[in-house]
């Protein structure tokens, strides 16, 4: 793969921008779903072992936001390997408790495990499709666009995990790990992320592109950069409740672990990777429940012993689709960040900030948020999207309006190029429908003061109505729909092509906590990427910040007494 696109990222951003006026190729292009991928990964030859059974989490969702939005950066990277890690002075978010199998198998389950099958009545496109078995919705913790969960999960496991050292792919329809290479690579893993980021465990976040392009060919690149932000975001969460730490390192020789994990470079990208603090433990014994017979992987069956350097892993993933499209521009942007190599240093986000609000507009204070007590296991637990339910006969109160702003605003992906006094790179903005006590019109949230500014005023719905390409919603029947931005050419020029996956996890990040948050509210809610953006920059008064709106997330009260039908896998 040589960088034959190097600054594209910006074209690339500016397209996604003006799609709603100037459709990207191909325009009449239909997907064809009965030729569908898997929704995941399958390498038939890989041994496998059952994960253990995944618990719940009891810490609230309330103590999850706090941890996830008060973590600082680490001083001097990741604990070393076999370290216990430990409570660190500092607030909120600084303890950096151990990591064990059992917490990493549920962490997994909760994020992209299997939870259930859903078929209720909804508007959205696939329900003639949803009764049919091999079209059925198996719901998870996190969420996706367009439900097609691209990300694969690779875990880099050194001595003391208590499973043979090795490299293992998450098999999330068994909660299952598959063996794809044995001997311990966490070295050539922290060559590749840097030495500051040196651990004995890693998780590496991948995507197949052909899972989502299938379907939303060269825009497809936007989507599942933000898959892998729902995904981080879901970890973080449930890992900042139980006094753990997820902080993903974004700038890293892609090449080199891309070869490590025998992939084909314009298929899968690497857009992650998650050094991990884990417990001490005794020599590593067989992986529990593992099958007999021999893996096809070359290196040592176990022990602490790494492989040859130039042992890559051997297993391909099986494509169940028969006929594979390619996407120049899927490609060309892959191309870009993939080889954008150069790390910023600390500090370099600040130029790429969201400015303060105009101190002139009217604001309008909040009240306390609403509280959260909900488990977190029980709100992921509870996250789905309401497509085309919401009824407008019931305002939201405006505490619940205060909870989403708060915890949405407070969402991050905190990375190595992060610095402390660093401002959000994303602001939310928020066109209020039916909000008990907050006057219809579009505002931006002030987290400062917890406080609307006022950018517009009178009911948005037509505009919203108007400005939305589907019919899986009715946008003014949400009491409010909230809209993330980014200030994205800026960070692209502060950061490189590679910014461009920053910006997208970071909206994505904020995707999940909404979602996840509406659960705990018991409020019904969705996210939608089908609008037209350049109109949200025209009415919300952007163009002089340079910001864009990459999604929107619509909440609000559901119509009583709609059909449903949930099978639980657990």
């Amino acid at each position: 793969m040589t960088p034959d696109s190097s600054g594209f990222a910006h074209d690339y951003a500016t397209a996604i921008l003006r799609r709603g006026r100037e459709p990207m190729p191909p325009v009449d292009f239909t997907p064809d779903w009965g030729d569908a991928p898997r929704r995941g990964k399958y390498y038939p030859a890989a041994t496998a072992f059952p994960l253990p059974a995944p618990e719940p989490v009891p810490a609230s969702l309330d103590t999850a936001l706090r941890a996830s939005a008060g973590t600082a950066p680490r001083a001097s990277g990741n604990a070393a390997p076999g370290s216990a890690g430990g409570t660190a002075p500092g607030g909120p978010g600084a303890a950096d408790e151990p990591f064990t199998l059992p917490l990493l198998a549920s962490m997994l389950h909760h994020s992209y495990g299997l939870f259930g099958r859903r078929l209720g009545i909804q508007a959205n496109t696939d329900l003639a499709a949803l009764p049919s078995y091999a079209h059925a919705n198996w719901y998870r913790g996190t969420a996706s666009g367009g439900g097609l969960y691209p990300c694969s999960v690779y875990w880099a496991a050194g001595p003391g995990a208590g499973v043979p050292p090795g490299v293992y792919y998450y098999a999330h329809a068994r909660h299952a790990m598959q063996r794809l290479l044995a001997g311990d690579v966490t070295d050539r893993v922290a060559a590749a992320v840097g030495p500051q980021h040196r651990a004995g465990q890693f998780l590496i976040v991948g995507v197949k592109y052909w899972q989502n392009a299938f379907k939303y060919n060269n825009f497809s690149y936007h989507a599942v950069s933000m898959d892998v932000g729902t995904l981080v975001q879901t970890w973080r969460l449930w890992a900042g409740a139980q006094d753990r730490r997820i902080e993903p390192v974004l700038w890293f020789d892609q090449a080199a672990l891309t070869d490590l994990l025998g992939l084909v470079p314009d298929d899968e990208a690497l857009f992650a990777v998650v050094p991990l603090t884990w417990a001490p433990a005794g020599g590593a014994g067989p992986a529990p429940g593992a099958q007999a017979g021999g893996d096809r992987s070359a290196g040592p069956a176990g022990g602490g012993a790494g492989p040859a350097p130039g042992v890559r892993v051997r297993h391909a993933d099986q494509e169940r689709s028969r006929r594979l499209l390619e996407f120049d521009t899927l490609r060309r942007i892959h191309r870009a960040t993939a080889t954008a190599l150069d790390r910023p240093p600390r500090g370099a986000l600040a130029a790429a900030a969201v400015p303060p609000a105009p101190p002139d507009r009217p604001r309008i204070p909040l009240p306390e948020p609403t509280p959260m007590p909900m488990p977190v296991s029980a709100a992921l637990t509870g996250r789905r999207s309401s497509f085309g339910r919401f009824a407008a006969g019931r305002p939201m109160p405006a505490a619940d309006l205060a909870a989403l702003l708060r915890a949405t605003a407070g969402s991050t992906v905190p990375c190595e190029i992060d610095a402390a006094d660093d401002r959000p790179l994303a602001r939310i903005h928020a066109f209020v429908n039916h909000v008990a006590g907050i006057p219809a019109g579009g505002y931006g949230y002030e987290p400062e003061t917890h406080s609307l500014v006022r950018t517009t005023a009178g009911p948005p719905g037509d505009f919203l109505q108007r400005n939305y390409f589907l019919a899986n919603y009715n946008l003014e029947q949400a009491a409010v729909v909230l809209v993330p931005t980014v200030r994205t050419h800026a960070v692209l020029d502060a950061t490189g092509d590679r910014g461009y996956n920053l910006v997208n996890a970071t909206i994505g990040a904020i995707a999940q906590t909404f979602y996840t948050a509406a659960a705990a509210l018991r409020v019904g809610a969705g996210v939608a990427l089908g609008f037209d953006n350049v109109s949200y920059v025209e009415e919300l008064r952007l163009a002089d910040t340079g910001e864009y709106p990459l999604l929107i997330m619509l909440a609000g009260a559901e119509r009583a007494g709609l059909g449903d039908y949930r099978y639980e896998l657990r």
